[in-house]
């Protein structure tokens, strides 16, 4: 059975959870004992990251591009957008794309994500140089 459909529509799923800026909704796509590392950082429950990006950015949209099988798994490609205007930030607008690395158990949840972003464009756009 061509498995490929249900994840297209779990993928879309998952970055409309992003933009609902609910770090719980976004959790609900991962086993309870998953993580995910961001640009080769400590392993983080997702509810952590996803609350620092929404506090940062509340009018975040994060879309889906694209999904890409690899040998190591699946591959969920996004684009991220939003204006850091929450505590303390800038005030400017950030535009990234980057991926995820997910691993999947039986129950169609992500176990393992690993997150990559180019961080020094985000950081320029950041801080408006």
């Amino acid at each position: 059975m061509d498995r490929q459909p249900k994840l297209t529509n779990f993928a879309q799923a998952y970055a409309d959870a992003w933009s609902t800026r609910d770090p719980e909704k976004v959790a609900l796509f991962y086993a309870k004992a998953a993580s995910i590392t961001v640009n080769g950082g400590p392993p983080t429950p997702i509810a952590e990251i996803a609350c620092g990006f929404m506090q940062g950015f509340p009018d975040m949209v994060v879309t889906f591009d694209r999904l890409e099988a690899t040998p190591n798994g699946t591959e969920f490609h996004w684009t991220f957008t939003g204006t850091n205007t929450g505590p303390g930030g800038t005030g400017n607008k950030v535009r990234i794309s980057g991926y995820e690395l997910w691993k999947i158990d039986n129950d169609g949840l992500i176990t393992e994500s690993q997150g990559h972003f180019d961080a020094d464009d985000y950081e320029r756009q950041l801080k408006g140089k």
